[in-house]
């Protein structure tokens, strides 16, 4: 019993570990021995998984918009926590075990009793609602979002007691110390403490901070950031203390910023890009890794003289099937600028996807990239996770030179295009924005171009541009006009890309449903699902005439227009 997929949350009591994964599972553990004893499953990604207070219950929250609580150690499901309209990010037990707190991508922070009925339903934050906790006596809920805020709510009433900005910076983790004091971490690398309505800002990192964890029997803080990082701090319970670092040590490639854990005994567990959980020690430094291999999902497909190749979680590029080379980490793309193949991921590295060769380092991970030409030279343009899109030249010899970094947003780049002199980048904020490939000038952005995360683009015939997200629409940009189309996909539309002529659309979903849009008649054609894992990307064959999609069970899935 293993993960195939990363492992997006991680909790412990006692001597369980509990694991959330982007395969749709969640794994009960046995610490001492690191044995898999139990398994549940939801109907999509797994996003979060919490221990209640004996460790009697385990609850998971998932992408397939419910929570579910468990029964501990036998895995029995015991209640199904409906209502959220979007991605139910974090789930969280009461202190007195009673309720549940839940926050998700529908911006609504809700709290249910163990039978599933919803209590509160509370709106008020204008972004997607990342993490909540509980106050120690359980009377307030806290919770921080994408919108740069932290909000405080009465958990009986269910009402807004206090908002307090961030400087409008997002903040994807927070905890509660006994003292009452709030500490997040932000998305410019800072600690944030809010005591007493007063907020400091500590920096802590080089790029932002994806989660911290309190150990309340040491009373050190954890944070571990997208600058590839984790670092612990003391001084926290001195009333008016700022943290001061004890300890940090650089991620291993296999580990995934977004969940960790404290185990009671000094040690901090991880997770990873594999099949199970990593352990950190800070006493000396070292990472216990052992059965930590990264899983089969292949993020990105591209075709060259109908070669097809695909890169995934274990960052070994595949030709045809076979393996050609090694990057050592999980890339998240694959783009030909010439005979010249790219590829990159969560290390920030830009590599040679033909040699495994490091061609230059950002800050933090790297999510997509195109290809344009620029007075005659080729360049190639990566977006990050951290809003910045870095525009290269390309020499002869495949090197690469950075010749500009166009800073589009605060949150992720999550898709690229050019076409016609223009660079269009979508962004997780549901942002969109136009750039001149001549000088990277911006030429118009609209920042709630959808209304939720969006996730691809793609060009298409007469010179436009289209994409999609989380809100499951295709949305054309054509002449300086919008025009969208709700598609038939029941899950977030994960990649788009366009036939070589550009007028048929083929859209991939995290379902694993594909579904094709005719651009001459604007209509969209039947859906269908090769797999019910993830489409991860598209790509065009034209030799064939078919798409291909790469899927995060590791297969290539080749596709007709209908």
């Amino acid at each position: 019993m293993r993960h195939q997929g990363p492992i997006a949350g991680i909790a412990a009591h006692g001597d369980w570990i509990a694991t959330a994964g982007y395969d749709n599972r969640v794994i009960l553990w046995r610490a001492s021995t690191r044995e898999a004893v139990g398994r549940g499953l939801h109907d999509h990604l797994v996003n979060n998984c919490s221990f209640n207070h004996d460790g009697s219950l385990l609850v998971t929250a998932s992408s397939d918009y419910s929570a579910r609580i468990w029964d501990v150690p036998g895995m029995r499901l015991r209640a199904v926590l409906a209502g959220h309209g979007d991605d139910v990010d974090m789930a969280a037990f009461s202190p007195d075990g009673r309720r549940v707190a839940t926050c998700a991508l529908d911006r609504m922070v809700r709290v249910f009793d163990l039978e599933g009925r919803c209590l509160h339903a509370m709106p008020g934050h204008s972004g997607n609602i990342l993490s909540v906790t509980w106050s120690p006596d359980g009377r307030r809920l806290i919770s921080s979002s994408v919108d740069g805020t932290v909000r405080e709510w009465d958990a009986a009433e269910g009402r807004e007691l206090a908002v307090h900005d961030i400087d409008g910076v997002r903040t994807d983790s927070l905890v509660i110390l006994s003292d009452g004091s709030i500490v997040a971490g932000d998305d410019d690398g800072r600690i944030v403490i809010v005591r007493g309505g007063a907020i400091r800002y500590h920096p802590a990192h080089r790029a932002g901070i994806k989660k911290v964890v309190f150990d309340e029997a040491s009373g050190l803080l954890v944070t571990l950031s997208y600058d590839r990082s984790i670092a612990l701090w003391q001084g926290l319970r001195q009333g008016a203390g700022m943290p001061r670092e004890l300890a940090r040590s650089e991620l291993p490639v296999t580990v995934w910023a977004r969940a960790a854990t404290a185990l009671g005994d000094g040690r901090i567990a991880v997770g990873t890009f594999g099949a199970t959980y990593g352990i950190f020690d800070p006493r000396d430094g070292g990472w216990d890794m052992d059965g930590v291999a990264a899983g089969p999902a292949l993020n990105a497909v591209a075709v060259r003289n109908d070669a097809v190749y695909a890169i995934g979680d274990a960052g070994v590029l595949h030709e045809n099937g076979r393996p050609r080379a090694e990057m050592g980490s999980l890339c998240n793309f694959l783009h030909f600028v010439g005979d010249h193949l790219y590829t990159g991921g969560q290390l920030g590295i830009v590599f040679d996807a033909h040699t495994g060769r490091a061609l230059h380092q950002h800050s933090s991970p790297l999510n997509c990239a195109t290809a344009f030409e620029r007075d005659g030279v080729r360049m190639l343009a990566v977006g990050s996770y951290t809003g910045e899109v870095l525009l290269f030249e390309v020499g002869a010899a495949g090197e690469l030179q950075l010749r500009q970094e166009i800073h589009v947003d605060d949150s992720a780049i999550k898709g690229l295009s050019a076409a016609r002199g223009r660079l269009f980048a979508v962004c997780a904020s549901t942002l969109v924005a136009w750039y001149d490939l001549r000088d990277g000038s911006e030429l118009r952005r609209i920042p709630r171009a959808h209304t939720r995360i969006a996730n691809a683009c793609c060009p298409i015939a007469d010179g436009g541009f289209a994409s999609v997200g989380r809100d499951r629409v295709l949305r054309l940009w054509l002449d300086g006009e919008e025009t969208s189309y709700p598609s038939p996909h029941p899950n977030s539309v994960k990649c788009l890309v366009a036939s070589a002529d550009g007028r048929m659309l083929m859209s991939g979903s995290y379902g694993g449903t594909v579904a094709a849009f005719d651009l001459h008649h604007r209509r969209w054609l039947p859906m269908r699902r090769p797999t019910s894992a993830g489409i991860s990307a598209l790509t065009y064959r034209a030799a064939r005439q078919r798409f291909v999609a790469s899927s995060y069970d590791g297969e290539l899935y080749e596709l007709s227009h209908a």
